[in-house]
């Protein structure tokens, strides 16, 4: 059996799947100040019933990352840069504790200039007794020679807690996104370590065996223990259940909108022909422009528990969420207590939502119906032009799905689907403002937990050779071999394809869910003067996200 486990801003969602069916479902409130003790709480009452024994794996997805990112909960980071010439530092320092030094290699790899050992040994001493204890190092090129990068690394090694490189990030080229990437890895480093350390504790307890999955911001998983090498890759992994979750629940082959309505906000996506859609560059968050993969997705501050105000004659609906719905005892009126005071669901204590929502009729000088009617009608409009927004940003660009880029193609969704508590009684009346066909899936509102217990583990490789240098790097492991002058593409191929398979199951995955595929493949030749010099090879591969083996889309029930 699967046990998947979906933390969210407002609840902390739990199922137990067998044969891919719906065996049990919990909910409980999400302890915002002790994420552990909602894991602990939800996992009880799960297994109330059923001994541990009976899991055979178990996936969380976890906000833990993305909430210390927005909520400034974050260690200091010593950011060590070989930036080399091009781009000022004014571009590319991100924090306070920036510090530029010599050394760099070109856009091929070939180093141009060494580093000076005395100059790092300077800013090392400089940062600790600054009391840091996160370095991150980034060398422009990085990517294809990362040499400078681990020599840096080399000559502070024990001077610090945790150090993260650059070139362990992403394959990707982008040097300012490359910087951002592994300063939010060094800052969450700890408070990541913490909470998987508590989780294994957890995990000792039941005295048994199964494998533990996280999920990441593309709709992935990786075994726990690989998580902690690059815990920036969970970043935005709740959104990312969202979209697993339709994923499981439907079966689209069309264009489609994805909602994924909660307490305290509403994840939105886009579906292309069925598929998922991929930032191609890389997911942002706080301003931040990272190189981690990751579903296309966009969240705002619009949830069933938003905080309603009627003030200077103006209402506003959210973003802020100060407790639940006024129905279940919380401190202000919410769009959760205006449907139920308009029939649209009978949950929770209909006099305290009555009363809540006539105390803004009483401010706006209507009845009590048509108070309720307009905070409705706005929270619906606030989700539905965020959906256009997103629509139409979507088709002014190229359109990238987790699995092709899409040229020319426009998105035209005509069918909604709505998961999470609120979904029932917005759905409709979203439905009819976005002129779409509305379908909820069976136990919508735990969406999430099913998509991530149903996700297969993802990863990519990026495979660099240089004949003319005779060198062959595999970027994300962070290793170089010596290649003869004769080495093909087709070697190159190989090596990739084997590096990743490698690599996928070492993070967790299964043999029958590796859906591999290449998703970049350049062979050039370099010419000195009137002769060829080598060859310039660039492979990338993928594991593709979707669902494990053997489930269809749909399935689950």
């Amino acid at each position: 059996m699967i046990l998947g486990i979906d933390v969210g801003g407002t609840h902390t969602d739990a199922v137990l799947l067998d044969h891919y069916e719906v065996r049990k479902k919990a909910k409980v409130l999400t302890n915002r100040e002790n994420l552990l003790d909602s894991l602990l709480k939800v996992t009880e009452e799960i297994l109330s019933d059923e001994g541990p024994e009976i899991l055979d794996r178990v996936v969380l997805s976890t906000t833990m990352s993305t909430n210390a990112i927005v909520q400034d909960k974050i260690s200091k980071v010593g950011m060590i840069l070989a930036s080399g010439p091009g781009l000022p530092p004014s571009m590319l320092t991100i924090n306070d504790d920036t510090h530029f030094v010599s050394g760099y290699v070109n856009h091929r790899g070939v180093e141009v200039a060494g580093i000076d050992h005395d100059e790092i040994s300077k800013i090392a001493e400089k940062l600790r007794g600054e009391g840091i204890e996160h370095v991150g190092i980034v060398g422009k090129f990085s990517s294809r020679d990362p040499h400078i990068e681990t020599d840096i690394g080399d000559s502070i090694d024990g001077k610090f807690k945790h150090i993260s490189l650059g070139h362990r990030m992403s394959g990707n080229l982008n040097f300012p996104r490359r910087i951002a990437t592994t300063y939010l890895n060094a800052a969450v480093w700890d408070t990541y370590n913490s909470f998987i350390d508590n989780i294994k504790e957890f995990v000792g307890r039941f005295k048994t065996d199964f494998p533990i999955y996280i999920l990441k911001a593309d709709g992935g998983t990786f075994e726990i223990s690989q998580s902690v090498k690059c815990p920036v890759q969970t970043i935005l992994s709740g959104p990312a259940a969202s979209i697993m979750g339709i994923l499981s629940l439907t079966n689209c082959q069309e264009d489609a909108i994805a909602l994924d309505i909660g307490g305290t906000t509403t994840d939105i996506a886009i579906f292309a022909g069925g598929i998922p859609l991929l930032e191609p560059l890389g997911v942002t968050i706080k301003g931040h422009k990272t190189l981690i993969r990751g579903l296309r997705t966009r969240s705002i501050g619009i949830g069933g528990d938003s905080r309603v105000t009627y003030e200077n004659g103006e209402l506003t609906v959210g973003p802020e969420r100060v407790g639940p719905a006024a129905a279940f005892g919380g401190p202000s009126p919410t769009p959760t207590d205006a449907m139920i005071v308009l029939g649209l669901t009978d949950i929770g204590e209909k006099e305290k939502a009555e009363k809540a929502i006539a105390e803004i009729a009483e401010s706006m000088n209507v009845p009590l119906h048509d108070a309720a009617e307009t905070i409705f009608h706005s929270a619906c409009e606030t989700i539905t032009s965020s959906v256009k927004d997103m629509i139409d940003e979507i088709n002014n660009a190229p359109v990238y799905t987790v699995h092709e880029m899409l040229d020319g193609k426009k998105i035209e969704p005509n069918l909604l689907y709505v998961v999470g508590g609120p979904a029932k009684p917005m759905a409709p009346r979203l439905g009819d403002m976005l002129g779409c066909t509305t379908h909820i899936p069976e136990n919508a509102e735990v969406a999430n937990a099913i998509g991530a217990s149903l996700a297969r583990t993802t990863t990519e490789l990026t495979v660099l050779a240089d004949t003319e240098k005779g060198t062959l790097t595999i970027v994300e492991e962070g290793i170089q071999l010596t290649i003869p002058r004769e080495f093909e593409r087709e070697d190159a191929l190989k090596i990739c394809m084997d590096k990743l398979r490698e690599r996928a199951i070492k993070m967790g995955a299964k043999e029958d869910d590796l859906e591999i595929e290449i998703t970049e493949d350049q062979s050039f030749n370099m010419v000195r003067g009137y002769y060829t010099a080598g060859k310039n090879i660039r492979i990338k591969a993928q594991v593709k996200p979707g669902l494990i083996s053997n489930f269809q889309k749909g399935e689950t029930r």
